[in-house]
Protein backbone atom coordinates (compact mmCIF):
# COMPACT_ATOMS: atom_id res chain seq x y z
CA UNK A 1 0.00 0.00 0.00
CA UNK A 2 1.16 3.27 -0.92
CA UNK A 3 2.24 5.67 2.19
CA UNK A 4 0.47 8.89 2.44
CA UNK A 5 2.74 11.48 0.29
CA UNK A 6 0.84 9.90 -2.88
CA UNK A 7 -2.34 10.55 -1.58
CA UNK A 8 -1.33 13.47 0.05
CA UNK A 9 -0.29 15.50 -2.83
CA UNK A 10 -3.60 14.54 -4.36
CA UNK A 11 -5.68 15.11 -1.19
CA UNK A 12 -4.76 19.40 -0.96
CA UNK A 13 -2.06 21.98 -0.96
CA UNK A 14 -0.28 20.64 2.04
CA UNK A 15 2.15 18.01 2.83
CA UNK A 16 1.23 14.22 3.05
CA UNK A 17 0.73 13.05 7.13
CA UNK A 18 3.25 11.49 9.38
CA UNK A 19 3.40 8.28 10.74
CA UNK A 20 2.76 10.41 14.34
CA UNK A 21 -0.47 12.55 12.70
CA UNK A 22 -1.72 9.38 11.45
CA UNK A 23 -1.99 7.53 14.48
CA UNK A 24 -3.10 10.69 16.06
CA UNK A 25 -5.82 11.29 13.48
CA UNK A 26 -6.68 7.63 12.59
CA UNK A 27 -10.83 7.21 12.66
CA UNK A 28 -12.48 5.12 14.27
CA UNK A 29 -13.98 2.52 11.56
CA UNK A 30 -15.78 0.70 14.47
CA UNK A 31 -18.31 3.80 14.80
CA UNK A 32 -21.20 2.20 13.44
CA UNK A 33 -20.84 -1.22 15.29
CA UNK A 34 -22.80 -1.89 18.65
CA UNK A 35 -20.57 -2.83 21.79
CA UNK A 36 -20.60 -6.01 20.48
CA UNK A 37 -18.70 -5.60 17.45
CA UNK A 38 -21.41 -6.34 15.22
CA UNK A 39 -22.70 -3.48 12.71
CA UNK A 40 -25.76 -1.69 13.73
CA UNK A 41 -27.47 -2.23 10.38
CA UNK A 42 -27.98 -5.51 8.00
CA UNK A 43 -28.64 -3.32 4.89
CA UNK A 44 -27.90 -3.72 1.13
CA UNK A 45 -25.23 -1.03 0.66
CA UNK A 46 -25.37 2.06 -1.66
CA UNK A 47 -24.17 1.61 -5.27
CA UNK A 48 -22.96 4.72 -7.23
CA UNK A 49 -25.43 7.26 -8.92
CA UNK A 50 -26.26 6.63 -12.67
CA UNK A 51 -27.38 8.86 -15.12
CA UNK A 52 -30.61 7.95 -16.74
CA UNK A 53 -32.04 9.57 -20.21
CA UNK A 54 -35.33 10.09 -20.00
CA UNK A 55 -35.60 10.31 -23.53
CA UNK A 56 -35.05 6.34 -23.45
CA UNK A 57 -38.26 5.97 -21.21
CA UNK A 58 -40.74 7.26 -22.54
CA UNK A 59 -39.84 10.31 -19.72
CA UNK A 60 -41.27 8.13 -16.76
CA UNK A 61 -39.22 7.01 -13.99
CA UNK A 62 -40.60 5.68 -10.35
CA UNK A 63 -38.41 6.68 -7.68
CA UNK A 64 -38.05 5.01 -4.45
CA UNK A 65 -36.38 5.25 -0.87
CA UNK A 66 -34.29 2.51 0.64
CA UNK A 67 -32.77 2.19 3.61
CA UNK A 68 -29.01 1.29 3.41
CA UNK A 69 -25.80 1.04 4.79
CA UNK A 70 -23.23 3.68 2.72
CA UNK A 71 -19.51 3.49 2.35
CA UNK A 72 -17.68 6.67 2.60
CA UNK A 73 -14.72 5.02 1.64
CA UNK A 74 -14.51 1.27 0.44
CA UNK A 75 -12.55 -1.94 2.31
CA UNK A 76 -10.17 -1.87 0.08
CA UNK A 77 -9.34 1.76 0.14
CA UNK A 78 -6.65 3.02 2.27
CA UNK A 79 -7.70 4.24 5.57
CA UNK A 80 -11.00 1.95 5.30
CA UNK A 81 -13.76 1.20 5.67
CA UNK A 82 -15.72 3.68 6.88
CA UNK A 83 -19.23 4.02 6.38
CA UNK A 84 -22.47 5.26 7.21
CA UNK A 85 -24.92 2.59 9.20
CA UNK A 86 -28.02 3.86 7.83
CA UNK A 87 -28.78 6.92 4.65
CA UNK A 88 -31.97 6.62 2.89
CA UNK A 89 -31.04 6.76 -0.62
CA UNK A 90 -33.31 6.98 -3.23
CA UNK A 91 -33.87 4.14 -6.14
CA UNK A 92 -34.92 4.68 -9.52
CA UNK A 93 -36.61 2.00 -11.65
CA UNK A 94 -34.41 -1.24 -11.58
CA UNK A 95 -31.51 0.85 -10.72
CA UNK A 96 -29.32 0.08 -7.54
CA UNK A 97 -30.29 2.58 -4.43
CA UNK A 98 -27.54 5.28 -4.65
CA UNK A 99 -26.46 8.38 -2.52
CA UNK A 100 -26.29 10.72 -4.38
CA UNK A 101 -29.87 9.87 -6.28
CA UNK A 102 -29.77 9.11 -10.15
CA UNK A 103 -28.88 11.96 -12.41
CA UNK A 104 -32.15 12.96 -14.18
CA UNK A 105 -31.18 13.92 -17.77
CA UNK A 106 -33.85 15.63 -20.51
CA UNK A 107 -34.06 17.89 -22.52
CA UNK A 108 -35.13 21.64 -23.12
CA UNK A 109 -38.84 21.48 -24.22
CA UNK A 110 -39.51 18.05 -22.35
CA UNK A 111 -42.16 17.09 -20.28
CA UNK A 112 -40.97 14.81 -17.32
CA UNK A 113 -43.34 12.25 -15.14
CA UNK A 114 -42.08 11.34 -11.57
CA UNK A 115 -43.57 8.84 -9.66
CA UNK A 116 -42.46 9.11 -5.93
CA UNK A 117 -43.77 5.20 -4.10
CA UNK A 118 -42.91 5.28 -0.75
CA UNK A 119 -42.65 2.07 0.73
CA UNK A 120 -40.00 3.23 3.63
CA UNK A 121 -41.31 3.72 7.03
CA UNK A 122 -41.41 7.86 6.61
CA UNK A 123 -43.33 10.10 5.10
CA UNK A 124 -41.21 11.76 2.12
CA UNK A 125 -41.90 14.37 -1.09
CA UNK A 126 -39.60 15.22 -3.90
CA UNK A 127 -39.14 18.80 -4.84
CA UNK A 128 -37.22 19.84 -7.32
CA UNK A 129 -35.79 23.64 -8.16
CA UNK A 130 -35.85 25.57 -10.97
CA UNK A 131 -38.22 23.68 -13.10
CA UNK A 132 -41.95 24.56 -13.90
CA UNK A 133 -44.13 22.49 -11.86
CA UNK A 134 -47.87 23.19 -10.83
CA UNK A 135 -47.80 24.27 -7.11
CA UNK A 136 -49.26 20.51 -5.65
CA UNK A 137 -46.08 19.08 -7.73
CA UNK A 138 -43.97 21.65 -5.81
CA UNK A 139 -43.58 18.53 -3.20
CA UNK A 140 -43.29 21.28 0.04
CA UNK A 141 -45.78 20.47 2.22
CA UNK A 142 -45.13 23.48 4.57
CA UNK A 143 -47.15 24.99 1.76
CA UNK A 144 -48.80 22.46 -0.17
CA UNK A 145 -50.14 20.33 3.05
CA UNK A 146 -49.00 17.71 1.21
CA UNK A 147 -46.80 14.58 1.56
CA UNK A 148 -46.53 10.94 0.68
CA UNK A 149 -47.11 8.77 3.32
CA UNK A 150 -45.71 5.20 3.80
CA UNK A 151 -48.24 2.98 1.49
CA UNK A 152 -48.81 5.70 -1.31
CA UNK A 153 -47.77 7.22 -4.46
CA UNK A 154 -47.96 10.51 -6.23
CA UNK A 155 -47.18 11.63 -9.93
CA UNK A 156 -45.09 14.60 -10.03
CA UNK A 157 -45.30 16.82 -13.75
CA UNK A 158 -41.95 18.43 -14.33
CA UNK A 159 -41.52 20.83 -17.12
CA UNK A 160 -37.86 21.05 -18.58
CA UNK A 161 -38.33 24.68 -19.05
CA UNK A 162 -35.77 25.58 -17.07
CA UNK A 163 -32.66 24.54 -19.06
CA UNK A 164 -29.49 23.72 -16.87
CA UNK A 165 -28.14 22.01 -13.58
CA UNK A 166 -30.72 21.33 -10.97
CA UNK A 167 -31.12 19.81 -7.47
CA UNK A 168 -33.77 17.55 -6.00
CA UNK A 169 -34.44 16.33 -2.34
CA UNK A 170 -36.79 15.09 -0.04
CA UNK A 171 -38.98 18.36 1.49
CA UNK A 172 -40.48 16.61 4.67
CA UNK A 173 -38.09 17.34 7.74
CA UNK A 174 -35.68 18.54 5.43
CA UNK A 175 -32.85 19.68 7.81
CA UNK A 176 -32.41 15.46 8.53
CA UNK A 177 -34.31 13.56 5.53
CA UNK A 178 -31.86 15.66 3.36
CA UNK A 179 -28.84 14.96 5.43
CA UNK A 180 -29.81 11.09 5.48
CA UNK A 181 -28.89 11.32 1.63
CA UNK A 182 -32.28 12.32 -0.03
CA UNK A 183 -30.91 14.27 -2.92
CA UNK A 184 -30.11 14.03 -6.19
CA UNK A 185 -29.27 16.20 -9.43
CA UNK A 186 -31.88 17.02 -12.63
CA UNK A 187 -30.33 18.51 -16.24
CA UNK A 188 -32.31 20.12 -18.38
CA UNK A 189 -29.93 20.24 -21.85
CA UNK A 190 -30.57 23.37 -23.42
CA UNK A 191 -31.79 23.26 -26.69
CA UNK A 192 -28.92 22.67 -29.25
CA UNK A 193 -26.77 21.51 -26.97
CA UNK A 194 -23.71 20.52 -28.08
CA UNK A 195 -21.84 18.39 -25.21
CA UNK A 196 -18.28 18.48 -24.20
CA UNK A 197 -15.30 16.27 -25.25
CA UNK A 198 -15.82 15.13 -21.29
CA UNK A 199 -19.03 15.79 -18.99
CA UNK A 200 -18.91 15.12 -15.17
CA UNK A 201 -21.61 15.64 -12.00
CA UNK A 202 -20.02 16.20 -9.02
CA UNK A 203 -22.18 16.70 -5.72
CA UNK A 204 -20.61 18.07 -2.68
CA UNK A 205 -21.67 17.48 0.46
CA UNK A 206 -20.95 17.17 4.62
CA UNK A 207 -22.15 14.73 7.15
CA UNK A 208 -22.85 14.12 11.35
CA UNK A 209 -22.65 10.65 11.29
CA UNK A 210 -24.28 10.95 14.88
CA UNK A 211 -27.41 11.01 12.78
CA UNK A 212 -27.05 7.96 10.97
CA UNK A 213 -25.72 6.03 13.37
CA UNK A 214 -29.05 7.26 15.63
CA UNK A 215 -31.04 6.27 13.39
CA UNK A 216 -29.38 3.13 12.91
CA UNK A 217 -30.64 2.48 16.36
CA UNK A 218 -26.61 3.31 17.44
CA UNK A 219 -26.32 4.69 21.52
CA UNK A 220 -25.01 8.25 19.75
CA UNK A 221 -27.01 11.40 20.32
CA UNK A 222 -27.82 13.88 17.58
CA UNK A 223 -29.50 17.03 17.58
CA UNK A 224 -29.92 19.45 14.20
CA UNK A 225 -29.01 22.38 16.54
CA UNK A 226 -25.61 20.91 17.29
CA UNK A 227 -24.63 19.62 13.41
CA UNK A 228 -20.94 19.06 13.49
CA UNK A 229 -19.79 17.58 10.38
CA UNK A 230 -17.38 14.98 10.68
CA UNK A 231 -17.36 13.20 6.71
CA UNK A 232 -17.08 15.52 3.79
CA UNK A 233 -17.92 13.97 0.80
CA UNK A 234 -17.79 14.22 -3.44
CA UNK A 235 -20.31 12.52 -4.74
CA UNK A 236 -21.16 10.56 -2.06
CA UNK A 237 -17.54 9.10 -1.38
CA UNK A 238 -14.70 10.51 0.34
CA UNK A 239 -10.70 10.33 -0.80
CA UNK A 240 -9.39 8.19 -1.20
CA UNK A 241 -12.08 6.76 -2.55
CA UNK A 242 -13.45 9.40 -4.59
CA UNK A 243 -9.93 8.57 -6.81
CA UNK A 244 -11.71 4.71 -7.59
CA UNK A 245 -12.71 4.93 -11.29
CA UNK A 246 -16.06 3.11 -10.72
CA UNK A 247 -16.56 4.00 -7.50
CA UNK A 248 -15.77 7.62 -7.15
CA UNK A 249 -15.72 10.78 -9.46
CA UNK A 250 -11.69 11.12 -10.83
CA UNK A 251 -11.80 13.58 -13.42
CA UNK A 252 -10.70 11.62 -16.60
CA UNK A 253 -9.77 13.34 -19.77
CA UNK A 254 -7.17 13.84 -22.30
CA UNK A 255 -4.81 16.36 -23.55
CA UNK A 256 -6.60 19.01 -25.76
CA UNK A 257 -9.79 17.96 -24.91
CA UNK A 258 -12.75 19.94 -23.59
CA UNK A 259 -14.47 19.21 -20.09
CA UNK A 260 -17.31 20.55 -18.20
CA UNK A 261 -18.04 19.95 -14.83
CA UNK A 262 -21.88 20.38 -13.26
CA UNK A 263 -21.17 21.08 -9.69
CA UNK A 264 -24.17 20.94 -7.32
CA UNK A 265 -23.82 21.68 -2.77
CA UNK A 266 -25.91 19.70 -1.47
CA UNK A 267 -24.73 20.11 1.73
CA UNK A 268 -25.43 22.72 4.00
CA UNK A 269 -22.20 24.55 4.41
CA UNK A 270 -20.07 26.67 1.61
CA UNK A 271 -17.49 25.19 0.03
CA UNK A 272 -14.62 26.54 -2.28
CA UNK A 273 -14.06 24.17 -5.16
CA UNK A 274 -10.69 24.26 -6.36
CA UNK A 275 -8.94 22.71 -9.18
CA UNK A 276 -4.70 22.39 -9.34
CA UNK A 277 -3.26 23.01 -12.86
CA UNK A 278 -6.18 24.16 -14.63
CA UNK A 279 -8.21 27.94 -14.64
CA UNK A 280 -11.93 27.19 -15.49
CA UNK A 281 -14.71 29.35 -16.45
CA UNK A 282 -17.84 29.68 -14.66
CA UNK A 283 -20.45 29.13 -18.14
CA UNK A 284 -23.80 28.51 -16.47
CA UNK A 285 -25.16 29.13 -12.57
CA UNK A 286 -28.37 27.79 -11.57
CA UNK A 287 -29.45 27.41 -15.37
CA UNK A 288 -28.85 30.51 -16.63
CA UNK A 289 -26.02 31.16 -18.89
CA UNK A 290 -22.94 33.21 -18.20
CA UNK A 291 -22.64 35.95 -20.99
CA UNK A 292 -19.49 35.80 -22.71
CA UNK A 293 -18.54 39.44 -21.97
CA UNK A 294 -19.29 38.32 -17.87
CA UNK A 295 -17.00 35.31 -18.10
CA UNK A 296 -13.51 35.23 -16.51
CA UNK A 297 -10.78 32.43 -15.72
CA UNK A 298 -10.21 30.94 -11.78
CA UNK A 299 -9.14 28.29 -10.06
CA UNK A 300 -11.65 28.62 -6.90
CA UNK A 301 -14.81 29.43 -6.24
CA UNK A 302 -17.75 29.47 -3.45
CA UNK A 303 -20.52 27.27 -4.23
CA UNK A 304 -23.17 27.49 -1.51
CA UNK A 305 -26.31 25.65 -0.06
CA UNK A 306 -27.81 24.41 -3.15
CA UNK A 307 -26.26 26.45 -5.51
CA UNK A 308 -25.31 24.79 -9.17
CA UNK A 309 -22.28 26.17 -11.46
CA UNK A 310 -20.85 24.69 -14.22
CA UNK A 311 -17.29 25.45 -15.12
CA UNK A 312 -15.32 24.23 -18.53
CA UNK A 313 -11.69 24.55 -19.06
CA UNK A 314 -9.19 22.92 -21.46
CA UNK A 315 -6.87 19.71 -20.33
CA UNK A 316 -3.91 21.86 -21.22
CA UNK A 317 -1.44 21.51 -18.43
CA UNK A 318 1.23 19.09 -18.85
CA UNK A 319 -0.27 15.85 -18.59
CA UNK A 320 -0.75 14.35 -14.92
CA UNK A 321 -2.71 14.03 -12.16
CA UNK A 322 -3.84 17.37 -10.27
CA UNK A 323 -5.70 17.72 -7.25
CA UNK A 324 -9.36 18.55 -7.58
CA UNK A 325 -10.65 19.94 -3.62
CA UNK A 326 -12.78 22.03 -1.57
CA UNK A 327 -10.04 24.62 0.06
CA UNK A 328 -11.60 24.86 3.14
CA UNK A 329 -9.03 22.03 4.12
CA UNK A 330 -10.77 20.78 7.15
CA UNK A 331 -13.04 19.35 4.87
CA UNK A 332 -10.64 17.36 3.31
CA UNK A 333 -10.34 15.36 6.29
CA UNK A 334 -12.17 12.16 7.14
CA UNK A 335 -13.41 12.52 10.97
CA UNK A 336 -10.38 14.23 11.45
CA UNK A 337 -7.82 12.45 9.51
CA UNK A 338 -5.61 14.55 6.84
CA UNK A 339 -5.59 14.05 3.55
CA UNK A 340 -9.53 12.25 2.94
CA UNK A 341 -12.90 14.27 2.62
CA UNK A 342 -13.82 15.95 -0.68
CA UNK A 343 -11.23 15.67 -2.76
CA UNK A 344 -10.68 13.93 -6.28
CA UNK A 345 -8.22 14.29 -9.08
CA UNK A 346 -8.28 15.73 -12.44
CA UNK A 347 -6.46 12.82 -13.89
CA UNK A 348 -4.95 12.70 -17.73
CA UNK A 349 -5.03 9.36 -19.58
CA UNK A 350 -1.52 9.74 -20.55
CA UNK A 351 -0.17 9.72 -17.05
CA UNK A 352 -2.18 6.35 -16.55
CA UNK A 353 1.22 4.29 -17.13
CA UNK A 354 2.89 6.10 -14.81
CA UNK A 355 3.99 5.16 -10.92
CA UNK A 356 2.47 7.95 -9.39
CA UNK A 357 -1.03 6.80 -10.90
CA UNK A 358 -0.38 3.43 -9.87
CA UNK A 359 -0.16 4.50 -6.35
CA UNK A 360 -3.02 6.52 -5.98
CA UNK A 361 -4.84 3.27 -7.13
CA UNK A 362 -3.09 1.54 -5.05
CA UNK A 363 -4.59 3.79 -2.19
CA UNK A 364 -8.20 4.03 -3.75
CA UNK A 365 -7.88 -0.12 -4.03
CA UNK A 366 -8.44 0.09 -7.77
CA UNK A 367 -6.88 -3.23 -9.21
CA UNK A 368 -8.19 -2.75 -12.64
Amino acid sequence: MAGAGALGALAGCLSGLSSDDTKATEPDNESDADEGGEPLTDYEYTEPPQIVDLAEQDHESTLRTVSARHQLVSDEAKGGPVELPEVWAWQADDLAPSVPGPIYRMQEGETFELTFENDHGYPHTVHVHAVGKAWKDDGAPVTTQTKINPGNSKTYVLEGDVPGTHFYHCHVQTHNHLDMGMYGIIRVDPEGYEAPDREYFLTLREWDSRLHEQTAGGDAEYDASDRRPNFYTVNGRSAPTTFHPELGSPLIMSEGETVRIHVVNAGYETHAFHTHGHRFTVVEEEGSPIPEAARYEQDVVPIAPAERLTLEFEADADPGLYPVHCHKVDHVTTDGRYPGGMATAIVYEEAMDTEEFAEVMDDAGYEG
